[in-house]
């Protein structure tokens, strides 16, 4: 692989957190799949742009010493297990996450998240949703409904803050960015829209970050 190869804007980073449980591998399947990781990574190129996606993220369970100085990984990384997760935190359809292990290669899981990203593109060929239906249960981030807390991930949460404010977090001194999200969230810059602030406030309190606000 070359740095090219994979979107320019997307930010790629070692798997933390699984949401589950992993597939034990005796369970996974082989895929039907016959392509290189460039060509997945220049169609998943198209379908980011599709969905006009800012700030996407990959998170592949390859560890942190197998990046290299440009945050991408070597070519012969070696991942500790299959399983991928795609967030994408702002997107025309709203902040989307994708996770699969059913395939036995993490090259294989992107490809399997790429083909389901068209294919959800492609519904709206035909006339039967308008609205974005189609991602109703990829939505990362529900806004509003009181149960965003219990919800979101850490890695969710550091994600709003990050896409908000435009500025990588510091896991060390998240306060200053959480202002600075809360601030740029702040429903009157929003003709009193609150959901921003309602995802600010919630990432805040999943990554505990309330008591560091200044009543």
């Amino acid at each position: 692989m070359i740095p090219g190869d994979y979107p320019s804007n997307l930010d790629v980073r070692p798997l933390t957190t699984w949401p589950g449980e992993l597939t034990p591998y005796s369970k996974q399947e082989r895929s039907p799949f016959s392509t290189t990781l460039g060509k997945t990574l220049a169609q998943l190129s198209v379908e980011l742009r599709a969905l006009h996606a800012q700030h996407p993220i990959l998170e592949v369970a390859i560890p942190p010493q197998q990046f290299r100085v440009d945050g991408r990984p070597y070519a012969n990384a070696r991942a500790e297990h299959a399983g991928v997760v795609l967030s994408l935190p702002k997107t025309s359809e709203g902040p989307l996450r994708y996770a699969t292990d059913r395939f036995t290669t993490w090259q294989d899981n992107l490809r399997a998240i790429t083909l389901g990203l068209e294919a959800l593109r492609k519904v709206e060929r035909y006339g039967i949703t308008r609205r974005g239906e189609q991602y109703q249960g990829f939505r990362a981030l529900p806004a509003g409904d009181g149960s965003l807390a219990t919800r979101m991930t850490r890695t969710g949460a550091i994600e709003v803050l990050e896409a908000t404010t435009g500025v990588r977090l510091d896991p060390a001194d998240m306060a200053p960015i959480f202002r600075s999200a809360r601030a740029a969230a702040h429903p009157d810059r929003h003709s009193g829209d609150r959901k921003l602030w309602d995802q600010v406030e919630d990432a805040g309190r999943v990554l505990g970050l309330l008591a560091s606000v200044t009543p």
